[in-house]
């Protein structure tokens, strides 16, 4: 374990390193400490939620991994994140996905859930002063079975599912109401063929007309946020996706929504950081789902990597942190679940402080007069800086764990409450 003497010494190495470049390191946290990251209940219980549909796990999500302790229940999954939040700098926000209902053992349909079925989430967001972001579940489902919910051809299991996503627009309306900040509430579909279709065209159509549906129920904006989020394939799903990249930018540019751009929902070697420039100039904000895809849409841990960087690097230097709303989005059961969280969110926070510590205006004036000589010997000398330094500070000032010193307090719970679960 570092000294608290140390990582103020190492800082103020650090704080005039940055300094000759021009880069006012205190400024950059100031900042860092003021950008929330909406981190996502599902990676606490493998997407399991709280109901009991009679149906796995679906829609093309599959979850690998069997470690000991996931959460069984809405207050296991709150202390869950508690500890979390509390390993992690800054304040943060919850994403919340419609399957977490609580309704006291009582079924309750998904197209009729209300405000009062997450008044648990909500007291206990209130408690923790954490914003609140909230998706519909068209998923694990016995009206999602075939494939096919808003884009279905079978008009009844449509309305199901509109009804459902008018449902969580109003919770969503509900949580930024309450809470005193809008909620992001955020439209994903599985829909999809497993081989090729005759018809492409008919299932956009009638999505289109759903989504429309869904829309035409007045919320007010200054409490719910709406935005729509596209996939290139699932499992079950590899030759066509209903809603594409392509399908919902033309859905959310023409209805003025949030488009949100998901790392792994994209061919394996395109990245969404250089999409967020050229949409920007379209939409007036955008929601990300980070995530980190292996080979396929994995969903694996972020990590602190060249993808990372750049997502964050392209938020920063387009000056786009009011208009970029950060989601996490992954779940990994085959390491300790508290500490997927805790290290993926670490890792966005971490790659945001880099972005920060960037002397973006120096770069550009190279840029703009033609040096691209002196642009790229800036880039590789940024590399080495001690921009850690400057992290284990702001640790350190958070009150929350420098360097490893999270693992020791995450194994202690794990013995304490996690073992006990099984």
């Amino acid at each position: 374990m570092i000294s608290e003497k140390a990582i103020k010494a190492q800082y103020e190495y650090a704080r005039e390193s940055y300094a000759a470049l021009g880069v006012d390191t205190e400024a950059a946290l100031s900042t860092l400490a003021n950008i929330p990251i909406s981190i996502h209940c599902w990676q606490g219980d493998d997407v399991g939620g709280f109901e009991d549909t009679g149906s796995a796990l679906g829609g093309g999500l599959a979850t690998t991994g069997n470690y000991p302790g996931k959460a069984r229940t809405g207050d296991e999954l709150r202390q869950d994140l508690d500890l979390a939040y509390g390993l992690i700098p800054g304040k943060h926000r919850l994403n919340l996905h419609a399957m977490y209902a609580e309704t006291g053992g009582k079924p309750v349909p998904r197209n009729e859930i209300g405000p009062e079925h997450f008044s648990n989430w909500v007291a206990w967001a209130k408690e923790n002063d954490h914003g609140l972001d909230f998706n519909p579940s068209l998923f694990s489902h016995p009206l999602a079975e075939s494939g096919f919910t808003l884009s279905s051809h079978d008009q009844s299991i449509r309305e199901f599912w509109i009804q459902h996503c008018i449902a969580c627009r109003k919770i969503g309306e509900y949580f930024g109401k309450t809470l005193g900040n809008p909620c992001v509430t955020n439209i994903w579909i599985p829909d999809g063929y497993k081989d090729i279709p005759v018809d492409r065209l008919s299932p956009r159509e009638r999505l289109i007309d759903s989504l429309d549906a869904i829309l035409a129920v007045d919320i007010d904006p200054r409490y719910n946020l709406d935005a729509v989020e596209s996939k290139l394939f699932g499992i079950g799903s590899e030759s066509y996706v209903t809603g594409s990249h392509e399908f919902y930018m033309g859905y959310a540019i023409t209805r003025g929504l949030l488009l949100c751009l998901d790392a792994g929902h994209f061919h394996p070697t395109e990245t969404i950081a250089d999409k967020i420039s050229s949409l920007l100039l379209y939409l007036d904000e955008l929601l990300l789902h980070v995530s980190r895809g292996v080979r396929w849409d994995s969903d694996h841990v972020v990590i602190y990597n060249d993808d990372l960087m750049a997502i964050a690097q392209e938020i920063v230097r387009n000056q786009a942190l009011n208009r970029v709303h950060i989601g996490l989005d992954y779940f990994d059961a085959s390491i300790n679940r508290i500490a997927a969280w805790t290290i993926g969110t670490r890792s966005m926070l971490q790659a945001l402080l880099f972005a920060l510590l960037e002397p973006i205006d120096q770069l550009r004036a190279y840029e703009m007069a033609g040096d691209f000589t002196q642009r790229l010997a800036t880039f590789e000398h940024l590399k080495g800086m001690p921009w850690q330094a400057v992290w284990d500070y702001y640790c350190l000032s958070q009150g929350v764990p420098v360097g490893m010193d999270y693992m020791p307090i995450i194994k202690a719970y794990e013995r304490a409450e996690l073992s006990q679960r099984e």
